[in-house]
């Protein structure tokens, strides 16, 4: 079985400086071990697989997978999807909307010329997290109870409790540890000063599948439902970008926006930098 791939740089503000996402296209014919083994092969944080859609709404259906599990939803693999979707030469059924199938349902995409941008999916989790909870962010980032601004579950698929914190320096300075013995998502951010390119630093830390910390470059689902939280406590009232990927060599750049209705979307570049056929299925 010869399939098509695709290797997208996604939310990067050039080439080559956001998150890295493999897709492979025309996989229906791919059991869930062989997509899992796979994803461990290309040994990026996700690998989605291009489905055809079972919604009679759906323009496609994605299936991602992180190196230990399968995830209903994730934004950078949203938005590298479509990417691809659409460079393979596909049309979705509405002009300038697409229509993506998921776990989490159907995910509503716009196109702005070369920029993409998703609807960010409602939470599942929310709330202020319990002490024990709370404690257990502040180890893993090595900080104090009084550096904490505020903190909620905004998980809207990986499972993501936020810190926010008073500064972006004091989130670039964040040195988390390098595992720890069970599973956790943790997302940070703080804000810049005035008059840069962006208004807030975000940085991503998750536990793998052996239990080490990750960095992840630049992540949809975490700014989507940071925006969500912002937005709804009032930390920030108009569009924003937001940058991620700073303390990794990247240049992460989101951008955050809500409509009349209060839809939050999540959009950024993305860009095709490998297009070619797996061999040896």
């Amino acid at each position: 079985m010869a399939l098509s791939v695709y290797m997208v740089d996604v939310f990067g503000a050039g080439s080559f400086s956001g998150n890295p996402l493999a897709v492979v296209v025309g996989a229906d014919g791919l059991p869930t071990g062989e997509m899992q083994r796979m994803t461990r092969w290309f040994n990026l944080s996700e690998t989605a697989f291009l489905l055809s859609p079972t919604h009679p709404e759906a323009d496609y259906r994605v299936r991602i997978f992180t190196l230990e599990r399968e995830m209903p939803f994730a934004g950078h693999p949203t938005l590298g999807s479509c990417h691809a979707w659409l460079a393979a030469g596909n049309r979705p059924k509405k002009a300038g909307e697409i229509a993506q199938e998921c776990g989490a349902g159907l995910v509503a995409i716009r196109r702005d010329g070369e920029r993409l941008s998703f609807a960010a999916p409602a939470l599942i989790r929310s709330g202020a997290p319990s002490p024990d909870e709370l404690a257990e962010a502040r180890e893993l980032l090595g900080i104090a109870s009084s550096d904490v601004v505020d903190a909620a579950w905004i998980d809207n698929g990986p499972g993501w409790l936020g810190i926010r914190l008073a500064s972006a320096q004091e989130v670039l300075s964040l040195t988390p540890a390098r595992s720890w013995p069970g599973r956790i998502d943790v997302g940070v951010v703080g804000p810049h000063a005035p008059g840069g390119d962006a208004a807030v630093e975000v940085r991503a830390f998750f536990s793998d599948h052996l239990g080490s910390i990750v960095e992840d470059p630049v992540t949809g689902s975490l700014n989507a439902s940071v925006a969500q939280w912002l937005f709804a406590t009032g930390a920030v009232e108009e569009a924003y970008v937001a940058a991620q990927g700073t303390c990794l060599g990247r240049k992460g750049r989101v951008h955050i926006s809500r409509d009349e209705t209060g839809q939050v979307w999540v959009g950024g570049e993305a860009r095709v930098h490998v297009e070619g056929r797996l061999q040896g299925i």
